[in-house]
């Protein structure tokens, strides 16, 4: 059988572009802001149904991010959870507009 040549560099990269890919945290730390400023906005007295709406698309990016990353059965269920969330808010942002 013929030998394999692997050039190690080409090696080395893909494995870097594979850990990019499975690495999650960024997404966490801002699934993480997203959430402190929803119930900062939930406390305040005036309507923030626009507010709501704006932070339910970057919670919707994120969760999609998510699910597309995940190669994980937990992390795939977390990310369906999220997206049952996300369309309550969504529905809920515009029932206070």
């Amino acid at each position: 059988s013929p030998e394999v040549q692997m050039d190690p560099l080409r090696v080395a990269q893909e494995a870097a572009l594979a850990a990019t890919r499975a690495d999650v945290s960024e997404e966490l730390e801002r699934l993480v802001a997203h959430a402190a400023e929803l119930r900062a906005l939930l406390k305040k007295p005036e309507p923030a149904g626009r507010r709501l709406d704006f932070l339910s698309q970057e919670l919707t990016r994120e969760e999609n991010t998510l699910s597309s990353k995940s190669a994980d059965l937990e992390l795939t269920r977390i990310a369906l959870d999220l997206k049952t969330t996300v369309d309550q808010i969504k529905e809920q942002a515009a029932n206070v507009e």
